[in-house]
């Protein structure tokens, strides 16, 4: 591909040169050939040549010749004749038009003959023809052997709509393989991620390591950061622990950069096909992840081909070219590189577009590098976003990110050209595998340079910071959450199922814990005669319903991405949770409130030991329950084992126990006798509830095969 574009035209150069020089040599007279020793053309610095302009139009600037002796003397009224001497194949109408000051004389076409002016100077103008390509005007004398080159280059007439649609396809390309690559990623080592959340440290160089390692594997430090947000915000971690993972995920983005600075764009279509053939051909989900994310890395590279290509006209273009020169002010150049990024929301591909034109020799180092600050405040945008109407920490974790890249602009701004002298110091420029891409790896280098010692500076420093962050954004006085509310569940995390499946079973726990709760209070109005707590029960069970909705509606939308069978599994196993936890709390509610109500009424009283027999089970339920939250959250199987032994245990207790109730009315307790309807409902509920524990229990034991195949259906005793 690159033998193709540059070999070429240096081809056609050389046959232009080489037939312009016959075609002179066929022109000369025997005796003019004797004064070649005396006359010279001379190509001036200004001379028109290397124009660029669109298919059949006449350029601006002529092509200037001057004739001189040796000793350097203006040669006036020499003939000269130019010639076009090689167009592109199939190209029409390309001619040369004289300058009317001078003596002329031609076709006007092919060739024109002027006559140079008292000063020695011959000029011409040239008319591009009907193809895009490259234009050879040639310029020779019959009194001398010199022949003097021009070049030009021809654009389509419709140059700039090609360049928008280049520049738009390859940048979408670059994005959706950018997007593919991350999730193939996220896909692969989403175990990994997980792992390294749910071990959160306040060792904050561990913290620094961690935000890198999660960045480089979801290709983008505004995920990350986001992630933060959602996680501050769940109580998950704390907002100074964030403060470490920022500055690593600032480190990670970078590595996008380095990949690309290799320039691999000659095999993409191979990375592409092997790619596919792994997504397509691979039976197990491991090898397709992988497969994915080789292919998001060629349709990256692919992308980047395009925009190169794309890119290539702007290399001539005068007003691309001033506006480089403007970017080369600090200022203007953040700012630009600040919205850009925020616009595209990713630091990596506005990196990556630096890339592509420092490899296209379209920008300079020194322009670059205020860019790159630019696009590193452009990335907290989408964090920013994130934050809008959530908590106090959430909200300081965005304005955390936003600080420290301000912070390290401030710190860098002012020695941008010692910075680029650095970066070409630090940067290899001799191995083989950076030929050619010297400046697109030095581009990548101050990128990576510039995070990692802006976190190397701030890293001492992240628990000042966030005492400072806090001051700035105090506790809200009136920050109270409505009566129901997730505490975890955020949508923004979707995208990501292995994260988003960590805030559900947050939230599943959460959920477990205001039913335990239910479970521990409902004894109190038949013991303590308690009536307030029907009330709390009234609310636990609102919030239970409430909770419920939000986390099945939750799991589902995590079940329409694209998740591995494990994946599925835990949202059925949570799924099936939070159902279980649910008809706990319809218990409570439907059937044991009203009976609490009823016995409040009456004026009922247990006897001793019938009090004493609920009150144990009543215990033993509650400590079900609670196991089999401690399975749920740490799906411990043997734990689990142990659960259904216990249930067995249960049974026969219960059997028991309602063998002495039956004693007690057979030798006429009168508080037995009275109390015995709610005495049996109350054994027989508390067994319900400790059923639905086990159950949940049981899932993870026997998977949902096991369970539908079963039914899990238990018999009530008879009533007495």
């Amino acid at each position: 591909m690159n033998f193709c574009r540059y070999v070429v035209p240096n081809r056609r150069l050389c046959a232009a040169v080489l037939l312009t020089a016959l075609a002179l040599v066929l022109c000369l007279q025997p005796g003019e050939a004797l004064a070649s020793d005396t006359v010279k053309l001379i190509k001036p610095p200004v001379s028109g040549d290397g124009q660029v302009g669109s298919t059949g139009a006449l350029l601006p600037k002529p092509f200037r010749v001057r004739a001189e002796t040796a000793d350097g003397r203006p040669v006036p009224g020499l003939t000269v004749r130019f010639s076009v001497a090689a167009a592109p194949s199939g190209a029409t109408g390309a001619g040369l038009q004289s300058v009317p000051r001078y003596d002329t004389s031609g076709a006007g076409l092919e060739f024109v003959s002027a006559r140079t002016d008292g000063d020695g100077w011959a000029e011409v103008r040239l008319r591009l023809g009907s193809k895009g390509g490259d234009y050879l005007v040639s310029a020779a004398a019959p009194e001398s052997r010199a022949v003097v080159v021009f070049t030009a280059s021809a654009r389509a007439s419709n140059w700039l709509f090609t360049l928008f649609v280049g520049l738009a396809g390859g940048l979408g390309i670059f994005l959706f393989g950018l997007r593919i690559m991350s999730d193939g990623m996220k896909k692969t080592a989403a175990g990994r991620i997980r792992s390294i959340l749910s071990k959160l440290t306040y060792n904050r160089f561990v913290a620094v390591a961690a935000g890198a390692f999660v960045t480089v594997l979801m290709q983008s430090s505004s995920a990350t950061t986001v992630m933060l947000v959602s996680f501050v915000r769940a109580g998950l971690m704390s907002f100074a622990q964030s403060i470490g993972i920022i500055l690593g995920a600032d480190i990670g983005t970078t590595i996008t950069a380095q990949l690309i600075a290799f320039r691999l764009t000659d095999y993409a279509l191979l990375v592409i096909g092997v790619g596919i053939a792994l997504s397509l051909l691979a039976k197990r989900d491991g090898p397709k992840n992988v497969g994915e994310a080789i292919l998001g890395f060629g349709l990256l590279f692919f992308g980047m081909d395009i925009m190169s290509m794309s890119m290539a006209p702007l290399q001539t273009h005068a007003g691309f070219i001033d506006l480089l020169v403007a970017l080369e002010n600090p200022l203007l150049a953040i700012l630009t590189g600040a919205a850009f990024t925020a616009l595209i929301q990713s630091s990596g591909a506005f990196a990556g577009i630096l890339i592509v034109l420092g490899s296209q020799g379209l920008i300079t180092l020194e322009a670059a590098i205020p860019l790159l600050f630019g696009a590193n405040i452009g990335t907290c945008v989408t964090a920013g976003l994130a934050c809008i109407g959530t908590n106090r920490d959430a909200q300081r974790v965005a304005l955390a990110h936003v600080l420290i890249k301000v912070a390290g602009v401030l710190l860098f701004v002012w020695w941008i050209p010692q910075f680029a002298d650095l970066v070409r110091r630090l940067s290899p420029g001799d191995s083989p595998a950076f030929a050619g891409d010297l400046l697109p790896r030095q581009i990548a280098n101050a990128h990576t340079i510039f995070n990692v010692a802006l976190t190397a500076a701030l890293l001492p420093f992240t628990n000042v910071a966030a005492r400072l962050i806090t001051r700035l954004l105090p506790d809200s006085q009136h920050e109270e959450p409505p009566p129901y509310q997730t505490w975890y569940l955020d949508d923004a995390l979707l995208g990501t199922p292995a994260l988003a499946l960590n805030l559900a079973k947050a939230e599943v726990i959460h959920m477990g814990g205001i039913v335990a709760a239910m479970v521990e209070k409902v004894i109190q109005p038949f013991t303590l005669r308690d009536r307030g707590v029907i009330e709390e029960l009234k609310r636990d069970e609102e919030a239970v319903n409430f909770l419920e909705d939000a986390i099945q509606r939750y799991l589902r939308a995590i079940s329409r991405e694209s998740v591995g069978r494990d994946r599925v599994t835990e949202v059925f196993q949570m799924m099936y949770t939070v159902t279980e936890l649910e008809q706990i709390g319809d218990i409570i509610a439907k059937s044991l409130v009203p009976r609490a109500r009823g016995w409040l009424d009456g004026d009922l009283r247990f006897s001793p030991e019938g009090e004493l027999e609920l009150k144990d089970y009543h215990l033993r339920t509650v400590k079900q329950l609670s196991r089999a939250i401690s399975v749920f959250q740490n799906v411990n199987l043997e734990a689990a084992s142990r659960m259904k032994k216990k249930h067995r245990k249960y049974r026969k207790m219960e059997e028991q126990y309602l063998r002495s109730h039956f004693d007690r009315i057979l030798r006429e307790v009168p508080q037995a006798l009275k109390s015995s309807e709610y005495h049996q409902d109350l054994m027989e509920q508390f067994r319900r509830i400790t059923s639905h524990s086990t159950r949940i229990a049981r899932i993870f034991l026997h998977g949902e095969e096991e369970l539908v195949k079963k039914g899990d259906k238990e018999q009530s005793p008879p009533r007495l």
